[in-house]
């Protein structure tokens, strides 16, 4: 376990404050110690929060310290989607064309807008291989659930100095943002426990990890008396807002919920982890955007990947802990995804036993169910 001084890393805290400036609609200042002298910091504006009125004082921002000519900063998947040849890298330059109102910026980063407003482009790739910097700013962006594309504008220390000094701006370090996704995993602690009895199994605990850092909490579902040694059977199952709670028929996640709950209470016992990992990690609001997406043809994969996001954007290190903190020397896993299994084993748990977890489909969600068995391994 860290020591309270670690938690209370000012550049760690920096992190978390700058995520709700972004989410404002508020420019941040991303620094780097691996920079060139005029690129190791970069004032900051999340496209999908873009109005005049947060264009305008970034704007102000850039003329008040004299900073270099702003362009936009997307991940290479959005780059393939408008059309913008990535070079292999994992993010993109390109340039502000001066034509572009906030609105326009806005559905540079909102492939849901691409219909209703379509990109005029063409757009010019900045030749600038990726920076930490840039790839920390990406990491930021989706740390604060926003859509990970940004205005962004390079200038040095001495400059980032000033603006912190004189307009009180947020600024967080690349190292830090880099480190915060397994430093909110791995410092979790125990906040509160009660007897919640569920239909089909009345005796079942909640035992609720908040992460030392900030975050939502993860709950530990214990169901029954599980033994805490071996081969505990466990199911990982991501917050689904729309599938656990309101019943939605595009994805089988509430069946997957239900059915490990049944499963579970067959077999005598057994653990659920239910971790705050909405849409494969992406959140629920970038969620909703990916189903619109899927609405206009594409499939779960290329839905989420013309957002700018990875595939999964899950880190699993946050189950691991809670499994050792509940004192679990190995599992069998309840999965039809490999990668759960490997990150876990990664992590230092003990995979003993993959164990089936399938459902009938329906006709809503025979296709996104296709596609995670075709596009990304799921064994269904």
């Amino acid at each position: 376990m860290p020591s309270f001084d670690k938690v209370l890393d000012p550049e760690m805290l920096a992190v978390d404050r700058a995520c709700d400036d972004l989410r404002r609609g508020l420019p941040v200042i991303v620094k780097s110690e691996h920079g060139t002298e005029n690129q190791s910091a970069l004032l900051i504006l999340p496209l999908e929060q873009t109005n005049s009125e947060s264009l305008g004082l970034f704007e102000s921002l850039q003329q008040d310290v004299g900073l270099a000519e702003a362009c936009f900063l997307i991940t290479h998947h959005r780059a393939e989607t408008i059309k913008v040849a990535p070079e292999n890298w994992q993010t993109v330059r390109i340039s502000r064309p001066h034509w572009m109102t906030p609105q326009d910026m806005v559905a540079l980063a909102d492939p849901t807008l691409d219909m209703a407003a379509p990109l005029k482009g063409p757009f010019q790739r900045l030749s600038a291989p990726p920076l930490d910097i840039d790839l920390a700013t990406i990491q930021l962006l989706k740390l604060a659930r926003l859509l990970p594309a940004a205005l962004i504008a390079p200038f040095a220390p001495a400059d980032a100095d000033i603006l912190q000094q004189k307009h009180h701006i947020l600024s967080a370090a690349a190292s830090a943002i880099h480190n915060q996704e397994l430093c909110r995993s791995a410092q979790l602690k125990q906040v509160a426990q009660a007897q919640v009895p569920l239909e089909g199994f009345e005796a079942t605990k909640l035992i609720s990890f908040r992460p030392l850092t900030g975050g939502v909490e993860h709950i530990a579902i214990i169901i029954g008396d599980p033994p805490r040694g071996q081969n505990v059977l466990t199911r990982l199952h991501s917050e689904c807002f729309t599938g656990d709670l309101l019943g939605s028929l595009k994805c089988d996640c509430g069946d997957q919920l239900k059915g490990a709950v049944k499963a579970i209470a067959a077999a005598g016992g057994g653990i659920i982890l239910y971790l705050a990992q909405e849409g494969r990690g992406i959140g629920l609001i970038s969620k909703l955007k990916a189903y619109a997406l899927q609405d206009q043809g594409f499939d779960t994969v290329d839905a989420n990947t013309r957002l700018g996001f990875e595939v999964d954007e899950r880190v699993f290190k946050g189950a691991a802990e809670m499994l050792k903190a509940l004192h679990v020397g190995s599992i069998r896993l309840m999965t039809n995804n490999p990668n759960k299994v490997a990150q876990l084993e990664s992590f230092g748990v003990q995979v003993s036993e993959r164990v089936n977890h399938v459902f009938p489909t329906n006709p809503h969600n025979h296709a996104y169910l296709a596609t995670k068995k075709d596009r990304t391994g799921h064994m269904l």
